[in-house]
């Protein structure tokens, strides 16, 4: 089993506790506007669900996923829901999502498997679906304890994003909000998906 994967199994609980209050309003607010009401959202890499629920309280349609059994069961009970036990080198929507929050989720994606996944990604979205993306602030694959992280700059992810066909509508770097984390810096990203020529 993946590493990373392996590590949210070992420690859904206290990943769970430590997130599922975090306030993402500030860029989850930038995304939804974008949305149409009742638009259908993926949360991708969903984690402890608390995005999933704020979308749900907001009149939208979600289909939540995780890799992690125990965070598919923890998310599940949080947003009464069923949530999707699935790698992201495992979807296969089509046309399916007005938007997809992939919010501290890819960069765990290994770097020269990026592009293919945001393929996937672009794929899951209709005619110019939204995008939100963060990494941590970095450059190049760095290892975290068990995990292995893919980290990116404001230059990086617009050309990650721009390579994989979409246009970023606002880029921006963001403290940690979690206690104690306010000196770890993430990267933000709101990006529209390209019309296809």
């Amino acid at each position: 089993m993946d590493k990373n994967i392996e590590y949210y199994n070992e420690n859904a609980e206290s990943f769970f506790a430590g997130t599922v209050n975090a306030d993402m309003s500030l860029w989850r607010d930038k995304f939804e506007k974008l949305l149409p009401d009742g638009g259908r959202v993926l949360d991708l890499g969903c984690g402890s669900g608390r995005d999933s629920l704020a979308f749900k309280q907001h009149g939208k349609a979600v289909v939540a996923l995780d890799a992690s059994s125990k965070m598919c069961e923890m998310a599940s009970t949080l947003i009464g829901q069923d949530v999707l036990q699935m790698r992201f080198d495992e979807i296969a929507f089509e046309d399916e999502f007005d938007g997809i929050w992939a919010c501290a989720s890819l960069l765990h994606v290994q770097s020269d498997e990026l592009p293919d996944i945001l393929g996937k990604v672009r794929k899951a979205l209709k005619k110019q679906g939204i995008l939100y993306i963060s990494f941590k602030y970095g450059e190049g694959t760095v290892k975290r304890g068990e995990r292995s992280f893919s980290d990116h700059t404001e230059v990086s992810v617009r050309k990650l994003l721009d390579d994989a066909g979409f246009d970023v509508l606002e880029c921006g770097v963001t403290s940690d909000i979690r206690p104690g984390r306010a000196d770890e810096k993430w990267v933000n990203a709101i990006a529209k998906a390209r019309m296809k020529k």
